[in-house]
């Protein structure tokens, strides 16, 4: 298992949340972690917490925006551990309303972050002989059309855009040993979600286009563990919808079956 031998990066795992899980889980399987945020203090806090379980972690301040922060990530991971073995692009920004004027701080955050993290993280593996990164999608970036009025355009098509570079990057799993995966999952519940989705009735829920349950945190990390560790997956794409099981999408798949043809002219 390479995450036992080398280190974990994980970006956006100060915040209570699915990074902070998915480096708590490394680390409990043997993995030295680097916790990287751009809270301090809830960064500091999950290295605490990982060291009370016995694991070892150190923190590092980046804004994932920055390619030259993202960079200085990496060679700290190097400095601390010696090589990295997987790197998870989970810093995230999501802007419900989404006004015009916050697309570019979104889009610098989850589309450019995640270049820049993936980017960067092939250089330390190819370093290291080898290793994985995940990225972080949603299920967000797969509707073509939504039947209710939510939803936050800038945050939907960089998740998208996600899918894509990292089935691009397949390539990479045969000629260097590097697999860049990509989990796609509904709505997770994590604290902020949950106080939301139980706000709602069930009726509620259906009429706003809301899931009836939420994907619990612990299941998600399980998700990025697979996806992190499976030897046999290269540019896979997991999706998990919230009231279904989790499923790859089949290699070669233009993801357009159902579309209906329309006669021109």
């Amino acid at each position: 298992m390479e995450s036992r031998v080398k280190a974990v990066v994980v970006t956006g795992s100060g915040g209570n949340g699915c990074g902070r899980a998915i480096a708590r889980r490394f680390a409990r399987d043997g993995a030295p972690v680097v916790v990287s945020d751009l809270q301090e203090p809830g960064g500091h806090e999950s290295v605490r917490q990982i060291e009370a379980a016995g694991g070892r972690a150190v923190f590092f301040k980046a804004d994932v925006r920055i390619e030259d922060q993202v960079r200085e990530l990496a060679r700290f991971a190097e400095t601390s551990f010696g090589h990295v073995g997987v790197w998870v692009n989970n810093a995230s920004l999501y802007r419900p309303a989404d006004p015009l004027e916050h697309w570019s701080d979104t889009v610098q955050t989850e589309l450019f972050g995640t270049m820049y993290g993936t980017r960067v993280a092939i250089e330390a593996l190819r370093r290291g002989g080898g290793g994985a990164v995940v990225n972080m999608s949603s299920i967000s970036g797969l509707w073509h059309g939504r039947t209710h009025a939510v939803g936050a355009p800038a945050y939907d098509f960089a998740k998208a855009g996600i899918i894509r570079l990292t089935t691009t990057l397949a390539w990479l799993g045969d000629s260097e040993h590097i697999r860049v995966n990509c989990l796609a999952p509904g709505w997770i519940g994590t604290d902020e979600v949950r106080s939301y989705w139980e706000s709602l009735t069930p009726e509620r829920r259906l009429e706003l286009g809301v899931p009836s349950r939420l994907l619990p945190v612990e299941e998600i990390v399980g998700a990025v563990t697979r996806l992190a560790t499976d030897q046999t997956l290269c540019g896979r794409v997991l999706v998990w919808w919230s009231e279904d099981s989790p499923r790859l999408i089949e290699w070669g798949d233009p993801g357009y079956a159902r579309a209906v043809e329309i006669p021109l002219g």
